[in-house]
């Protein structure tokens, strides 16, 4: 049995902005990782770089621009090896609703937890971000 982390939200901005902040490395250092590199394109390699430690990278398993992306993890901590995280985008009267997964976890565990709260301070990062201009620096990230 697998777990996973489900986020849905509105974020008062057009879907294009929201798919560039979740897609291209250069807005995603705003609100995730330290340092970013991928192309959106299915099959493309992402390397999230939070620290020399915690040097990532993930394959595009699906995209769509202003539309959706997901990520399959390929090199992570254990845990997230076998997950899947990605971003559903869907136009609102007043902004887009981001559909958030992060799927595929072994255990239910306190690592997986912790993403989990993780996730949330992190996706608040990107709706402040997008609707405010906060960005909040890299080491005050959860």
């Amino acid at each position: 049995m697998s777990h996973s982390i489900y986020f849905n939200f509105i974020i008062k901005s057009d879907r294009e902005t929201v798919y560039k902040a979740v897609s291209q490395p250069e807005y995603l250092v705003n609100w995730w990782p330290l340092k970013c590199s991928g192309i959106p394109k299915k099959g493309e390699l992402y390397n999230f770089n939070f620290t020399d430690t915690y040097d990532w990278y993930a394959e595009v398993k699906s995209c769509e621009q202003n539309d959706h992306i997901s990520y399959k993890m390929i090199k992570s901590d254990a845990d997230w090896n076998p997950t899947t995280l990605g971003f559903k985008l869907k136009k609102k009267e007043k902004g887009t609703c981001l559909n958030f997964f992060h799927k595929d976890w072994p255990e239910l565990n306190n690592h997986f937890k912790h993403s989990s709260f993780c996730w949330a301070m992190l996706l608040k990062g990107l709706k402040d971000y997008l609707e405010k201009g906060i960005i909040v620096p890299f080491e005050d990230r959860e």
